[in-house]
């Protein structure tokens, strides 16, 4: 397989994204002068809208593609743009960088992912966000405890059910069979 040089970001070369893709600019459009004014009035009024403005504001460093060194188009620029991408887009990204349908580069991303089908928008955007390194997107430990109890509680069923099975197998029991039963567990002979 012939390697490209990395190039550029936004360069004539970039990433043709697929057609259910959508088209929109990653980035935030800069201020007018009276979005500016504005947005001064506002935070001059509420420290917390202007401390949430720049937090929203940060830079996020792009990924390259490891077979061709290009840059995703809709790769989020700001973490704003981030919140702001939609399913195709984030579809389209983890494929992209080799995370949707696993191959031989997956492992090879700094935090690779899994992307099974029928993940929800919330799942999808965790997701992406773990993959380039955003803090807080790991999963909910409330999700984990849950699958783990999940997991148990299918394998106590199975394990009942099994065990019903096998007593109907038998016939059921009488009492002298349990007397046997019991002594044999206990030690008693």
């Amino acid at each position: 397989m012939e390697h490209s040089s990395p190039q550029q970001p936004n360069s004539s070369n970039d990433y043709q994204p697929s057609p259910t893709a959508t088209n929109s600019t990653s980035s935030v459009a800069p201020m007018t002068s009276t979005a500016s004014a504005l947005y001064a009035r506002r935070a001059a009024k509420n420290p917390p809208f202007e401390a949430k403005i720049q937090h929203m504001s940060l830079k996020l460093a792009p990924l390259v593609q490891l077979t061709t060194g290009l840059v995703h188009p809709n790769f989020p620029r700001t973490l704003l743009a981030f919140w702001l991408l939609t399913e195709d887009q984030l579809d389209d990204l983890a494929h992209f960088y080799h995370q949707r349908t696993p191959c031989e580069w997956t492992q090879h991303y700094p935090c690779p992912v899994s992307w099974p089908p029928g993940l929800t928008l919330e799942e999808k955007r965790r997701k992406l966000g773990k993959f380039i390194g955003l803090r807080g997107c790991d999963t909910p430990i409330e999700q984990l405890v849950r699958d783990d109890v999940a997991k148990a509680m299918e394998r106590s069923e199975e394990d009942i059910e099994r065990d019903a099975a096998e007593v109907r197998r038998r016939g059921g029991t009488s009492s002298g069979d349990d007397m046997d039963e019991i002594r044999r567990k206990m030690g008693w002979y």
